[in-house]
């Protein structure tokens, strides 16, 4: 086989259609545009959200309230989750996502303190909570901010 041999299957690829090539094509005269109006004429594009000159609902709708676009959003994990793992072990951001705890750290990690905690382990994360931070090291653990 020669590099000028190679085709595609038969049939793997079909011819673009030409619309507006007279009326025998099938696809001629409106060229499947439908007869008046604004879409059927050359260049016409309705943006996103226009509904005819009426008031669009994204103008009607009231507007309230603030979305503050820097605020930080934290990965929550409960003190109980952390029981999964072994005795000892370090428990940080990446042993989360391994674990299957946490899908995404976001702007950091932060131990919430619902639950009981049985082991003893060396919990690396960006913030705790008061009660947290007391079960882990009442079970003998250590807590470390990152």
């Amino acid at each position: 086989m020669k590099l000028h041999e190679l085709a595609p299957a038969e049939g793997a690829r079909s011819k673009r259609t030409r619309r507006g090539r007279g009326l025998g094509s099938g696809l001629g005269k409106t060229a499947g545009r439908g007869m008046k109006g604004q879409k059927s004429r050359t260049g016409a594009s309705i943006r996103t959200g226009f509904e005819g000159g009426q008031m669009p609902i994204y103008r009607r709708l009231p507007k309230r309230g603030f979305k503050n676009i820097w605020a930080k959003v934290y990965a929550e994990v409960n003190v109980s989750t952390l029981n999964r793992f072994e005795d000892g072990a370090k428990v940080d951001p990446v042993a989360l996502v391994e674990a299957g705890i946490l899908k995404n750290v976001h702007d950091g990690v932060r131990i919430l303190g619902d639950g009981e905690l049985t082991k003893s382990l060396t919990v690396v994360a960006h913030g705790f909570t008061k009660t947290a931070q007391e079960k882990i090291t009442a079970a003998g653990g250590k807590v470390e901010v990152i």
